[in-house]
């Protein structure tokens, strides 16, 4: 079920532009080894825990989201500055004038994923949605071509709750894997004559674990089907990333600039703010109108 080996090479150093771009048009994921420093590492935990730690409601909760932690994060902020950082965003996108698209945190702590209430559990899905009414945020960040550049700052393994994806999954034609059908709106799969929910177990054909190190960049396509393992470890599993889209992509009518996302853009530097002036925030209590 689970292949050890792909017929082709999905690890690049940063260096490797055209190879790390190919990689992410064909199979729609590539991992670029080592982008951050050991600094940037600790100071994007220090940061994830600082932001996210005291989301935690109770002990029940075992994994929290912050969906615009860029907004927050001053860390995640300053990678907008970073050149070997923006050097690969701009590659995969041609070199087209970029905009933040969206950004997130993750914060799992041991268990998450399991059968208990709140675990987060995180079912296999793609990030893309359609754009049909009524709609929400989501469905229009996640529909505008992003790519997603994600940083698994405790490492990534399928023992503490690394993520996992479906390699060639990308593209509008895709199929379903063997002895699956799509949930509606094909936002996920599940097994063929049992309840149509999102699958949640890891046993799917071609499915492919993640394995990184801290430091290392996960590159997939905004259509690239993808879930988590459940956490087994006994230390926190801590992620960030964001996405980018093409300034001259047009998102149409939205939510008000949140006061959140407006003191973000202001607080930019010079050197960033051309990434930020066509930003846009979130609000996940918007729906689209006729």
């Amino acid at each position: 079920m689970v292949p050890k080996t792909l017929p082709y090479i999905y690890e690049f150093d940063q260096e490797s532009l055209q190879d790390i771009r190919d990689c992410k048009e064909r199979h729609g994921f590539a991992i670029v080894k080592q982008l951050l420093t050991g600094e940037h590492v600790e100071r994007l935990k220090e940061d994830v825990r600082n932001y996210l730690g005291p989301q935690f409601a109770n002990d029940s909760v075992l994994s929290v989201t912050d969906i615009a932690f860029i907004e927050k994060s001053p860390v995640m902020a300053e990678l907008l500055a970073y050149e070997p950082f923006m050097r690969i965003a701009n590659f995969i996108h041609y070199g087209e004038a970029l905009t933040v698209n969206r950004s997130a945190a993750i914060y799992k702590k041991p268990g998450a994923g399991g059968a208990a209430a709140n675990s987060g559990v995180h079912a296999w899905h793609t990030d893309w949605d359609r754009l049909e009414h009524p709609y929400g945020a989501n469905a229009v960040l996640n529909n505008t071509g992003a790519t997603s550049l994600w940083f698994y700052l405790t490492g990534s393994n399928p023992f503490n709750g690394g993520l996992a994806i479906i390699p060639d999954s990308h593209t509008e034609d895709w199929e379903a894997p063997e002895g699956f059908e799509f949930t509606e709106g094909r936002k996920s799969f599940y097994r063929k004559g049992t309840e149509p929910k999102p699958y949640i177990d890891m046993d799917v054909p071609g499915m492919m674990p993640v394995i990184t190190e801290p430091g290392d960049l996960v590159i997939f396509a905004e259509r690239t089907y993808h879930g988590v393992n459940v956490h087994q470890g006994t230390e926190p599993r801590l992620s960030c990333g964001m996405s980018f889209r093409p300034s001259s992509y047009e998102t149409g009518p939205v939510w008000p600039l949140p006061d959140s996302s407006r003191r973000f853009i202001e607080s930019c530097p010079p050197e960033s703010k051309h990434l930020v002036e066509g930003y846009i925030g979130i609000d996940t209590a918007w729906r689209s109108v006729r």
